[in-house]
């Protein structure tokens, strides 16, 4: 089935306003969304991709009038004449500079300036996507800013500072997803002693794009805590993140308890820098671990081609 959006996440993604997209849609004929029973517009990632290009091109001169009606094609190759400061989809040459996106955001780190930060944020989000986001900004963004903690020249105070705004820019997406309340759900959270929220942040967004409901939780939830919440939204999966410490004696307890406590149609997906430290005292537990990104999207794949959403 294909995942559908909302007009919110099709302005979010595109760089306009629900209200541009509306008036293309009705002057320009530019998209043509489906409609749910109710007459809520659902847009296609191939709409929402569409709209986006047409929404840099606009920001560079052309008239919607005269773009509207083109083809997807002619949109990519018309955006790949413009600045360095386009990126095209994936499957083009990109040719936005990601290297200097991390640099200006490391900058505004520096600053303590939440106004550009998010500025970068948004640009790059445009330009690359929910899962280009993630992979080539936000993760080399906060590896980059951990070494310069352990090296000394980023404060604490630094590291929190962005984990929050990247926090609230990644579940700001992630709580209202494809207007689909039919999507199968996901808990999202981390085990009790572990802090560190970004991590199931970021795991929180990319659900998201692969077509989950998510619910985030908040960090550091006992067990119990987190059983009742999947059964109580009847989730498919519970994803925990475990970033530090890596060796904490009580959390391989928490897991089992959590395992025996859920159904066995529910997954238990643990993933995060540290998760896999945690493997080898939970075997044949049924947990999955994972530290590696296209692993953990074939994982929700599988999941998520096992529910039926009629």
């Amino acid at each position: 089935m294909e995942v559908q959006h909302s007009i919110k996440y099709a302005a979010q993604r595109a760089g306009i306003t629900p209200h541009v997209i509306r008036a293309w849609e009705k002057r320009y004929h530019a998209v043509s969304p489906k409609r749910t029973n109710t007459n809520r517009r659902l847009y296609s990632s191939d709409d929402v991709e569409r709209l986006r290009l047409l929404g840099i091109l606009s920001n560079h001169g052309h008239r919607i009038s005269d773009i509207a009606q083109h083809p997807t094609p002619t949109l990519i190759q018309l955006a790949s004449s413009l600045s360095e400061d386009v990126t095209l989809p994936a499957n083009n040459s990109p040719v936005f500079s990601t290297e200097r996106a991390v640099d200006e955001a490391l900058d505004a780190v520096r600053q303590l300036d939440a106004d550009t930060l998010g500025e970068v944020l948004n640009r790059s989000a445009l330009a690359l996507g929910q899962r280009g986001i993630l992979e080539r900004l936000i993760s080399p963004l906060t590896r980059r800013i951990g070494d310069l903690w352990v090296e000394g020249t980023m404060s604490a105070a630094h590291e929190h500072f962005a984990s929050n705004i990247l926090k609230v820019f990644l579940l700001s997406g992630a709580r209202t997803y494809a207007d689909n309340s039919k999507a199968p759900a996901m808990i999202i959270t981390t085990p009790v002693g572990q802090l560190h929220e970004l991590g199931a942040a970021m795991i929180a967004a990319y659900a998201r794009d692969l077509g989950w409901r998510v619910l985030y939780i908040g960090p550091s939830l006992p067990a119990a805590d987190i059983a009742h919440v999947a059964s109580a939204n009847s989730a498919k999966a519970v994803i925990l993140s475990i970033v530090h410490p890596a060796d904490d004696p009580g959390l391989a307890s928490e897991l089992k308890t959590l395992r025996k406590l859920l159904p066995s149609h529910i997954a238990i997906i643990a993933s995060g820098e540290s998760a896999n430290a945690y493997a080898d005292h939970l075997d044949g537990a049924e947990i999955v671990f994972t530290n590696d990104l296209d692993e953990f999207s074939n994982h929700l794949k599988r999941l998520r081609g096992s529910v039926s959403v009629n």
